[in-house]
């Protein structure tokens, strides 16, 4: 059976996510995998898709950064799917481990990939160092949890709805779910 695995890090990637599926679907796929999480986190449904496969399967990815984040994730994986024999082709890089070469292949490859993200990483501290010490750096957006942590806060300090909406930028009702649902608990 052809199996295939898509991922991308975020919602945002949407685009992505569907090239992958009409690929892996041309491709013959019978069952699909598809998971939004970034490569660093859990990921349940790359763990389901092993799980799944059974000896004489074919795992399917488009791209190689779509199944592992570094060389010593691609081996754990190979691994686990080596257990069940099961084989796994990387459909932009042509690469099947079913043969020596795709193996040797697969390793360089993915060596250079982790190389080429860990210097994309390296770059992105420089630039973010850089707008610091230029003062143009406001970092991540705070997330809603985040923002409930702050709400409480400045609540349990003496703020009033009124003053935690208006110094966070938050509607008075968000304000009011926030504590109602703290208070809750």
């Amino acid at each position: 059976m052809l199996i295939g695995y898509a991922r991308t890090s975020t919602f945002d990637q949407a685009a992505g996510l569907d090239a992958q599926l009409r690929e892996l679907k041309r491709l013959g796929c019978e069952k699909i995998f598809v998971e939004q999480v970034s490569a660093v986190g859990p990921r349940a449904a790359l763990d389901a898709t092993i799980e799944f496969a059974r000896e004489g399967d074919v795992l399917i990815v488009t791209k190689l950064d779509r199944l592992a984040r570094s060389v010593k994730h691609l081996w754990d994986v190979l691994d686990r799917l080596r257990s069940k024999a099961v084989g796994i082709r990387i459909e932009n890089l042509g690469i099947d481990t079913s043969t020596a070469t795709g193996k040797l292949m697969l390793s360089i490859l993915a060596g250079v990939a982790e190389f080429e993200r860990e210097m994309m990483l390296e770059r992105q501290r420089e630039g973010i160092a850089k707008a610091r010490a230029e003062g143009r750096y406001r970092g991540r957006k705070p997330t809603a949890r985040n923002r409930a942590v702050e709400v409480l806060e400045l609540r349990a300090v003496g703020y009033s709805m009124n003053q935690i909406s208006g110094r966070l930028g938050l509607g008075k009702g968000s304000v009011a779910r926030i504590i109602k649902a703290a208070t809750a608990v």
